[in-house]
């Protein structure tokens, strides 16, 4: 990664590779998490419900990633984060918002980016 980081001349002050992100989640990411969601929930819940089991472990990676954010990033200045792709025809838009919620609520200035799909940078090695 510090090499990567290098070659596209960003400068960075710490890099610190996770890799525990598949730990279990601790009980108030996922007491947060149902907090939020509990808005959508009364709309159509059996439906939520369904869609919710069928991405339970996408869900559970989200809130690990925020606990890791919390843990890692509560002292920068700007945490800059690729933006989770959406899937349209799986995952309802409650769903999608919350996730976005969970990642960035409680969490210095936050960028999240996403591309289009199309390499844009080339580096030669």
């Amino acid at each position: 990664m510090a090499d990567l980081l290098s070659k596209f001349r960003i400068k960075y002050s710490s890099l610190k590779m996770i890799s525990d992100i598949s730990k279990p989640v601790q009980p108030e990411s996922e007491q947060l998490f149902d907090s939020l969601i509990h808005q959508y929930r009364t709309h159509n819940p059996a439906t939520l419900d369904v869609d919710l089991d069928a991405i339970q472990g996408k869900t559970n990676r989200h809130l690990r990633l925020r606990e890791l954010l919390l843990e890692h990033s509560n002292d920068a200045t700007l945490v800059i984060m690729s933006l989770p792709m959406p899937r349209k025809d799986i995952l309802p838009a409650p769903i999608y918002m919350t996730w976005l919620e969970i990642l960035t609520r409680d969490l210095p200035p936050f960028l999240l980016i996403r591309g289009n799909q199309t390499s844009v940078l080339t580096f030669y090695s």
